[in-house]
């Protein structure tokens, strides 16, 4: 199969731990052992978030204060880089035979978005209410809650297009394993002139951008990868169940909390409704499983709401 895998934030630095290299390390060796197990005999696109990291970049580029702080797009360049290489590493210790290649992905967005006006992508650490106001004064940062804590928010516009999906067919045709959009790509947007593009202050959701690549690169799997092993109603209350399958029209009339699983059951349903092939949401820990469609949330066009 052509699959495309999104790993979520938990696949890199899981929440509560330090950003530090030897924890980003560590996540990466357990994520790279559970690609490797389904990567013989499949083609696999990888993408990846960055929320945490692009956050870091952030806040150490603020704190130089001879230079002005390098812009949003600039850092998720980087952090593209820095998250491909250490995938890179640990996917090829493990299949030394495989071609594993990072392709620094633009994906382009609108500037009439409505997102520039209302931030909602959460990057960075998790602050405290009075660090989080301190912040703000500072930076003139946007601050919003994130469970019991404040993160800062920046805008996440709807990505529209991908580049670059020629040389990723090319790469995939010769039997690389290919990660690419890494932190939902880097956001560029038409200038002035009607046709150069420049780099723009968000970062785009990872999961929307994955739904986007799966449907151009006709994939017949869409994993999203993330810390639950499924998709859960009432979660954390002491109804809470997990939904074993369900089509995009059995989601219609569902809500979730803002954060939570949202973003991910709407980019499952868009690649579903787009394409009528299959999106799995699910604990990576699980991967085989869920292609083989035995465990995470199977959502199918013609699924059930099956608890």
């Amino acid at each position: 199969m052509r699959i495309v895998v999104a790993l979520g934030g938990n696949a890199l630095l899981r929440r509560g731990e330090a950003l530090s290299a030897p924890n980003q390390f560590a996540n990466i060796q357990r994520a790279a052992a559970q690609l490797a197990l389904v990567a013989d005999g499949n083609e696999l696109v990888l993408t990846h978030g960055n929320g945490p990291q692009v956050g870091l970049l952030a806040l150490q580029s603020a704190a130089y204060a001879a230079v002005e702080a390098y812009p949003l797009d600039v850092l998720g360049a980087q952090t593209d880089g820095m998250i491909g290489y250490l995938l890179e590493q640990e996917l090829n210790n493990l299949l030394p035979l495989r071609v594993v290649v990072t392709l620094m992905t633009r994906v382009l967005v609108h500037l009439d978005d409505p997102a520039f006006a209302a931030p909602s992508k959460p990057i960075g650490p998790v602050y405290t209410g009075a660090e989080a106001k301190r912040i703000a004064q500072e930076e003139g940062w946007t601050m919003a809650a994130d469970g019991k804590g404040f993160r800062r928010v920046v805008p996440s516009p709807t990505p529209q297009s991908v580049f670059g999906l020629q040389p990723m067919e090319w790469l995939l045709a010769h039997e690389a394993l290919v990660i690419a959009a890494g932190g939902g790509g880097i956001p560029v947007a038409v200038g002035a002139d009607g046709h150069s593009l420049h780099g723009v202050e968000a970062v785009i959701d990872k999961d929307s951008c994955s739904a986007l690549l799966a449907r151009d690169l006709n994939a017949e799997c869409l994993v999203i990868a993330t810390d639950v092993s499924a998709v859960y109603m009432d979660f954390g209350l002491p109804t809470q169940r997990p939904v074993h399958s369900a089509s995009p029209d059995a989601f219609r009339n569902v809500s979730f909390a803002a954060g939570s699983m949202g973003p991910k059951v709407a980019a499952a349903c868009a690649f579903v409704k787009a394409t009528g092939q299959r999106a799995v949401i699910g604990s990576l820990d699980q991967i085989e499983a869920m292609l083989r469609g035995e465990a995470g949330t199977q959502v199918r066009a013609d699924g059930a709401l099956t608890p």
